[in-house]
């Protein structure tokens, strides 16, 4: 990356010769907060996987809809785990675009990815961003960051979109949403999707997919959709409950094609009582 300049976005203390996965997402997602070391990685992955840009852009597109419709319900405020680098029509703009004063906390594990969003929220006092393992939800919940712009006495909207599937069944994922849900005050919702698969559709031949992304991504872990709905335990599920990404509340019918009901990814959003 010698002789490159680099942007105001990219903080001094980011290696710019290294990919980051955090901006090779962004890449995927038409984001312009990455560079042609991360661009390199990406290509390669697409190139082993091609249906995974659609994926990622299926999850993304949840994302905005589900945001839009728990603004819909009067929710202001929310917590957004796993987020990345927010871009490309992330949760504050959603939010924000609807009522200047949402509040949004953002939480990602990658240093790259937390620096990145420091650099590009500067100036945004309704929106912090935390570092730490979101398996750890104590941790998130009692940090400063977290109470300092969140109220605990309104409803909330925690958003797990795209997570899950990269925490093993040995760490527990149940056991994490429940710790989170218990946390949040009634009336608080959760938008969740999650890599899987109808029971008895598993085709072995996707085992090679996987892997390949395994390898040059992240460890994922695909389950059925009654493990995914289990997730949900404590919480009224929004229509139409647990469904495939294009079929959960699309924009448009022209959204949902003929491969829809086959998509290998879930969506669903619930309500705590």
């Amino acid at each position: 990356m010698d002789g490159v300049e680099r942007p105001a976005w990219a903080p001094g203390d980011i290696d710019l010769g290294r990919p980051s996965i955090a901006r090779v997402y962004d890449y995927w997602l038409g984001g312009a907060h990455n560079f042609a070391v991360d661009r390199m990685v990406a290509d390669k992955v697409l190139a082993d996987v091609p249906v995974l840009k659609s994926v990622i852009l299926n999850h993304r597109a949840f994302l905005r809809r589900a945001v839009r419709f728990l603004l819909d319900q009067g929710i202001r405020q929310f917590l957004d785990l796993g987020s990345g680098i927010p871009t490309v029509g992330n949760v504050h703009e959603i939010a924000q675009a609807v009522d200047p004063g949402a509040r949004v906390v953002y939480v990602d594990i990658d240093p790259v990815a937390v620096a990145h969003s420091r650099a590009i929220l500067t100036g945004n006092p309704l929106v912090n961003v935390l570092q730490t393992d979101v398996r750890d939800a104590a941790t998130v919940l009692k940090s400063p960051e977290v109470l300092d712009l969140l109220d605990f006495d309104r409803p909330i909207g925690l958003l797990m979109v795209a997570l899950l599937h990269f925490v093993s069944d040995e760490e527990d994922p149940r056991g994490i949403v429940a710790s989170y849900r218990d946390a949040l005050p009634d009336g608080s919702y959760l938008a969740l999707s999650h890599a899987g698969y109808e029971p008895g559709e598993w085709n072995p031949a996707w085992n090679e997919a996987r892997n390949t992304y395994n390898r040059g991504v992240s460890e994922m872990t695909y389950r059925p959709r009654q493990e995914v709905e289990a997730l949900m335990t404590g919480l009224d599920l929004v229509e139409p409950g647990v469904a495939r990404l294009p079929l959960w509340r699309p924009d448009s019918p022209d959204d949902v094609d003929e491969g829809a009901h086959r998509f290998m990814s879930f969506g669903v959003v619930g309500r705590k009582r």
